[in-house]
């Protein structure tokens, strides 16, 4: 059977109805379109210079937030097809599952949290969404209200990581929409089951191994990781601290001893060659294949299925999420809280923090013209502030110091 017949009229739905535009040009699935307008999406691009890890003008090996995508991307589509789901739908929501993180990623984006405790606080989930519902503009409603990229029902709710307001689910930092976004939200989630569909599994799957490998291979090239001397009583702190607080030494000590069984981990210390290079990616690859593989023979044994929307969901092996932790855990330690990255998030944040109150102050004249019209349409304080969150989320690391450079020298 096609994996697209388990998709039903109401998955393929947009908000704006959208016949073919081109009947003499090869038919296109809905769920393909879907992903051509997240590919050509200005948000996208974007990521290219946004930080993953570190910031993306440190070196042309490290990855940034496009780099990471598309790493996600492929990971997703691969285990959706091999769960007999529509890869495209998970594929999309991997390409999209970053362009809500502002400038300087997760530390700018708590800064932007802060600042914007009076209308609903910052997530990048939320941020997301709403760039693909509102201010990404392709299409407009008979009100003349922008409805973004104007995706599928089936998209957009794969690309919903946390399919809840601020407050409605575990955990009270994480959520998936802002107040003023509730009405999308409430039409993609039209027919929805409980929790999040099994393309959203997926899409959260798939950035869980990607950052938990390659912040490793990332860490270890730039000479900051070595896979065969480590700290491990130090990166067991950083772990619980992180990830798994209630983890004991022995339960981990047993997790990284499991990991070393792989045939492709290192027993000499990377040494930037050609070969060592290889030995790496190999051991990328074979971590990617060993947590995709647990999951998918997991998930299939599970007896569930078909595994597409709400008939399914992905089962998760414990082993595989404590081996995924570990790894976290070791990049956390040797990369995230390094001396020398814990100084450059502090400059960041201060940068954020000012380029704020800059624009706040001198909205809506010193935003870019999409905002500057949000802004005059604003109906409140609450309302402005959000906007000014909007453009400062919009912008790359470079464009953010470039632009705080700029207003400030003209205070």
């Amino acid at each position: 059977m096609d994996p697209l017949d388990l998709y039903d009229d109401s998955a393929r739905e947009r908000v704006v109805d959208e016949p073919p535009k081109r009947v003499d040009a090869p038919v296109r699935t809905a769920f393909e379109r879907d992903r051509a307008r997240v590919v050509h999406a200005a948000a996208s691009r974007r990521l290219a210079a946004k930080t993953q890890v570190v910031g993306p003008q440190t070196d042309d090996f490290t990855r940034n937030r496009l780099t990471h995508s598309l790493e996600v991307a492929q990971v997703a589509r691969d285990l959706s097809r091999a769960l007999g789901s529509a890869p495209d739908l998970a594929e999309t929501a991997a390409l999209a599952h970053d362009l809500g993180h502002p400038p300087f990623g997760h530390n700018g984006e708590r800064v932007l949290d802060d600042l914007s405790a009076a209308c609903g606080g910052f997530e990048g989930n939320a941020q997301t969404l709403r760039i693909l519902t509102r201010l990404e503009s392709k299409t407009f409603d008979a009100d003349g209200r922008s409805v973004g990229l104007n995706l599928t029902r089936a998209t957009l709710d794969a690309c919903t990581k946390y399919p809840w307001a601020r407050g409605g689910g575990p955990d009270p930092a994480k959520f998936g929409v802002y107040a003023d976004d509730v009405p999308v939200f409430a039409w993609l989630r039209t027919g929805a089951g409980a929790g999040r569909c099994l393309e959203a599994q997926v899409m959260d799957l798939a950035d869980d191994v990607a950052y938990s490998v390659h912040d490793v291979e990332d860490g270890t090239v730039a000479g900051r990781i070595d896979l065969t001397s480590m700290d491990v009583p130090a990166v067991w702190d950083t772990v619980r601290e992180w990830y798994l607080p209630t983890a004991g030494d022995a339960e981990l000590d047993r997790v990284l001893a499991g990991l070393r069984t792989q045939g492709s981990w290192p027993t000499t210390p990377y040494d930037g060659t050609r070969r060592s290079l290889a030995a790496l990616k190999n051991l990328t690859s074979d971590l990617i294949g060993r947590f995709c593989g647990a999951v998918q023979h997991a998930t299939l044994a599970s007896g569930g299925g078909p595994f597409v929307r709400y008939e399914g969901s992905l089962v998760v092996p414990e082993e595989t999420l404590l081996e995924m932790a570990v790894l976290k855990g070791v990049a956390a330690h040797y990369v995230m809280t390094a001396p020398d990255r814990l100084k450059a998030m502090a400059l960041e944040r201060e940068l954020m923090m000012e380029l704020v109150a800059i624009l706040a102050h001198r909205a809506p004249d010193a935003l870019d013209r999409p905002f500057a019209d949000d802004w005059a349409e604003a109906a409140d304080d609450g309302a402005r502030m959000r906007v000014v969150v909007d453009q400062v989320a919009s912008l790359t690391d470079a464009s953010a110091v470039a632009w705080h450079s700029r207003l400030r020298s003209r205070s």
